[in-house]
């Protein structure tokens, strides 16, 4: 079994993934509410390192609210052509200001002013008052840098536990398991 870490494995996984010409970025996210109850949606994955996996979101959104009740989650990535998934699971911690800064800067002109737009899943009476909300903040920020709004940011998932599946034939896959200890990661096999 491999004694590479598990975000390094991951690496190498989203490497061979690209060069299969699978878009790595979008990955399934659930949460849970303060009482339990689960909610998964596609995000995009906005990096991975040592540290853990980042995403970023309207503070104000459903899964905000959720990691604010219930400060775990795990994400789901599947590459149906490989025949893979990873799953990964971990307690989660908002990026610091000046990292959702500088991913806000990176976004195209459009999205940042569709970030100041959006009232993220708050119910909207109509799509002409997502627009109007639109030109408004396009003519409020004319001729001028898009800020980051101060309810917009960043996500942190600092792994506790990392699945790698890998499909085999007669339904003999490979499951290979880290979990976090205190002194490193510890790897298991797993029965398919």
């Amino acid at each position: 079994m491999s004694s590479v870490d598990p975000i390094t494995e991951f690496l190498n996984a989203r490497e061979r993934a690209a060069s299969h010409q699978v878009d790595t970025v979008p990955v399934a996210l659930a949460t849970a509410d303060g009482s339990g109850r689960p909610s998964v949606r596609m995000v995009l994955l906005r990096g991975v390192d040592e540290r853990g996996f980042t995403f970023f979101t309207n503070y104000n959104s459903r899964k905000s609210s959720d990691l604010g009740a219930n400060p775990h989650a795990a994400l789901c990535f599947h590459w149906v052509a490989l025949d893979e998934q990873i799953r990964v699971e971990g307690r989660v911690e908002r990026l610091p200001a000046e990292e959702s800064d500088l991913y806000f800067a990176s976004r195209a002109r459009g999205s940042q002013l569709g970030a100041w737009a959006s009232a993220q899943s708050e119910v909207l009476p109509a799509r002409e008052k997502l627009e109007e909300e639109y030109r408004a903040v396009e003519q409020k920020f004319a001729d001028q840098p898009v800020p980051r709004p101060p309810f917009w940011g960043g996500f942190r998932i600092i792994p506790r536990r990392i699945e790698f599946w890998y499909g085999r034939p007669d339904r003999l896959h490979d499951r290979i398991v880290y979990e976090r200890t205190e002194t490193g990661w510890k790897i298991d096999r797993l029965y398919p």
